[in-house]
């Protein structure tokens, strides 16, 4: 009897042992479950944010107007560093000849002209992306004379007078603000006596720079180009009514390998910090 008690007993403790055991066995199980599990979420994290860091390097090329120059400097910088995985290149030229550019093929990703002219022709051509086209900016037309010129020049209707000798202009036929000169002495009624005098540019800066030097008497450019010297000063705007709207379009070339990467920086020159810097520089939103 006593025996058989001691056999009971020894079975009980030992059939104890084996469920303790089986129970911490489990409870291992699930901690180190749980812990591998949480090591490959963090891991998983830790890979995908690589990858939303890692992003393909794009170049895009921007044919934009000369008037634009030091303000596309400026941004250029500003959004290099924003956005590390973008390379702006720009390409500045009279309007007309960025337009020829893209007629023949030239790489280009963003066209911003300073008239809706040659944006309109390249898109009727369908060489531009048309649901991209947004009117950007608003610029004036004035006429500049040296800073210490003594003539008394003050205004266009001076230009036809005996105190202009020479006046620098913009290619009419490839220079906007040569075209906008043009209206505005054909509502003047003076057109035929400036072409009389005139000198006439491949550019906007090269107008300005001709006023700065003083090789000649005065120069029609953009109140933005006159803002960037202090070599020139503004006698008169363009009277109302004179010439159109100066609206710098911007779109996207048709042909860009990077159109995503272009619509990202229109996107940017739209936006309201942009908009202020193009302010600083003269320029105001296009309505």
């Amino acid at each position: 009897m006593k025996w058989n008690k001691l056999l009971k007993t020894t079975a009980a403790v030992l059939a104890m042992a084996v469920i303790f055991t089986g129970c911490a066995s489990s409870g291992n199980t699930s901690v180190n479950t749980d812990a591998n599990t949480s090591g490959n979420g963090a891991e998983n994290e830790t890979t995908a944010a690589t990858t939303e860091a890692v992003k393909e390097k794009v170049e895009l090329t921007v044919l934009a107007a000369a008037s634009l120059t030091d303000v596309c400097n400026e941004i250029k910088t500003l959004y290099e560093a924003e956005n590390p995985h973008v390379t702006l290149t720009f390409s500045y030229g009279g309007s007309g000849a960025l337009q020829t550019q893209i007629e023949e093929g030239a790489p280009a990703d963003v066209f911003i002209s300073a008239a809706t002219k040659q944006m309109t022709a390249l898109d009727e051509k369908g060489l531009m992306n048309q649901e991209s086209i947004v009117k950007l900016l608003e610029n004036k037309v004035v006429l500049i004379v040296p800073a210490d010129s003594k003539k008394e020049i003050t205004s266009f209707e001076d230009v036809a007078t005996d105190k202009v000798s020479m006046i620098g202009l913009g290619e009419p036929g490839s220079v906007p603000v040569g075209q906008y000169s043009e209206e505005i002495f054909t509502t003047l009624g003076t057109l035929d006596a400036v072409k009389a005098k005139a000198n006439y540019g491949s550019d906007v800066r090269t107008v300005l720079s001709w006023v700065e030097e003083g090789a000649v008497d005065c120069g029609v450019v953009y109140a933005t180009d006159a803002y960037t010297s202090d070599k020139v000063k503004i006698v008169s705007e363009a009277p109302a009514g004179s010439c159109k709207q100066v609206i710098y379009p911007a779109g996207i070339v048709k042909a860009s390998a990077n159109a995503e990467a272009a619509a990202e920086f229109i996107d940017y020159l739209k936006s309201e910090e942009t908009m202020k810097l193009f302010e600083s520089y003269g320029f105001s939103k296009a309505e």
